[in-house]
């Protein structure tokens, strides 16, 4: 089961027609709705589960520019500027803090990477610095093996998948949106090129513009508009610990470990190199698409075989939209957690920090990542299907960039000029000739 997420409560009644219709309650798809409502129009966010109920509330908690693929910097450094600004926006608390995040280097091409992604992250407005020796003890509190040298990102920060976006919720309907929770949408009707509407389970509801930010989902959702998508899901196993005293407060990224600290006092704890992929058909349709990322990070990457191969071959045929969709006959995906990837971890862990010798696990959950062959989300128009806006394929990087995306998703809804150049998240670059590929890693 995943992690407790601060409940929203679901607005009765289902309007009839709306402004706009977001499908998904993630981290996207609430922030998309908050600055829908303040620009005027009425949106109603349809989520078939619960608002955060998959990857949304699930990640790793960072706020991070550090690493970032160049194509994300704009996105990322307004980013953070709206989550410092949620209280002006009306949001309670997100658990948001600048603690920093550093990633570890112990190679000499490692550091000479890092020094290069701070010299083209300066050109952006990112400050970012390579540090070593003390001024990485100083980071690394009470480690007995710190790196030699690291990327520091001191503006970079954390806050708490199981507040975030429920509180953003809140705060969009308090400015006039509709949040309708288990309520699936089975699809859209059109006619002529555009939308007409947006069936779900408990009424149709008139609308010209839709919103997809439905994570994991939007591959078969958008299948079934006679649209590609290359998209796959990655398992990611995420655990929380009883509250820790010592040790970093930074986010903290050297190989297996990857942790940042909780406002319980616990450890968010994962496995900072290792990613499962649970084979699907779709792990076949796309092989070529995906081959250069899997070519630059095969060595963090198993593959799995089961169950998540036979669901989703069940699920793949379209339904009418009169009947249960695949959307309603799993409310949430909830994968088991791997618990051998917390085991190293924790051993790690334990081993470099004498103050979390003690610390103890006590919940591990799993998700989908929703992975694009670019590694860099969809934040786009659709051209063959006019008013439809897809926000998707944030590979991990989601959370963080979420306020972003979202503000981005509502400069295209409403016509605005868009406050960060959305080219390099075109839909269209996965089918006209670019081949566009993940950036090199170090």
């Amino acid at each position: 089961m995943g992690p407790q997420v601060d409940p929203v409560a679901s607005d009765i009644v289902v309007p009839k027609e709306a402004d706009v219709v977001i499908v998904g309650g993630g981290i996207v798809g609430t922030t998309a709705a908050l600055y829908l409502a303040e620009r005027g129009l009425k949106p109603v966010l349809l989520e078939k589960g619960h608002i955060a109920g998959e990857q949304s509330s699930r990640n790793w908690g960072w706020v991070r520019q550090a690493d970032r693929d160049p194509r994300e910097f704009d996105l990322i450094r307004e980013a953070m500027r709206l989550w410092r600004e949620m209280g002006a926006h009306g949001v309670g608390d997100t658990g948001f803090r600048e603690t920093g995040i550093f990633f570890a280097a112990r190679r000499a091409r490692e550091i000479d990477g890092y020094r290069n992604w701070v010299k083209a992250a300066a050109g952006h407005g990112i400050s970012a610095e390579v540090i070593e020796g003390e001024a990485v003890k100083a980071v690394m509190k009470d480690d007995l093996s710190p790196p030699p040298a690291g990327l520091w990102c001191a503006s970079d920060g954390r806050a708490e998948p199981q507040k975030a976006a429920p509180a953003i919720a809140l705060a969009a309907r308090a400015k006039g949106a509709v949040i309708l929770t288990d309520c699936a949408a089975r699809g859209l009707e059109t006619a002529a090129g555009e939308i007409v509407s947006v069936v779900t389970e408990r009424g149709t509801i008139r609308t010209k513009r839709v919103v997809l930010a439905a994570g994991a989902w939007s591959r078969r959702f958008l299948k079934d508009l006679g649209l590609t998508l290359p998209q796959l899901k990655m398992r990611s196993t995420v655990s929380r610990t009883a509250p820790v005293t010592g040790g970093p407060d930074a986010g903290i990224w050297d190989d297996v470990i990857g942790i940042r600290k909780r406002a319980d006092g616990g450890l968010t704890v994962a496995n900072g190199i290792a990613n499962v992929a649970a084979l699907t058909p779709d792990h076949f349709r796309f092989a070529l698409d995906f081959l250069p990322a899997l070519a630059s990070d095969w060595k963090h990457l198993s593959l799995g075989f089961g169950e998540r191969f036979f669901r989703d071959i069940d699920d793949w045929p379209t339904r009418p939209l009169d009947k249960v969709s695949p959307y309603e006959k799993t409310r949430v995906l909830d994968p088991k957690p791997d618990l051998r990837f917390l085991r190293r971890t924790m051993g790690e862990l334990k081993r470099r920090f004498p103050p979390f010798r003690e610390a103890r696990i006590v919940q591990a959950w799993a998700g989908f990542i929703d992975v694009t062959p670019d590694v860099v989300p969809v934040i786009s128009e659709t051209e063959s299907l006019a008013g439809l806006v897809v926000a998707t394929g944030f590979s991990g990087h989601g959370f963080g960039i979420g306020p972003g995306a979202g503000w981005l998703v509502a400069d295209l809804v409403t016509g605005a000029t868009p406050f960060v150049d959305p080219r390099h998240f075109r839909l269209s670059r996965f089918s006209d000739g670019s081949k566009p590929k993940p950036a090199s890693r170090l």
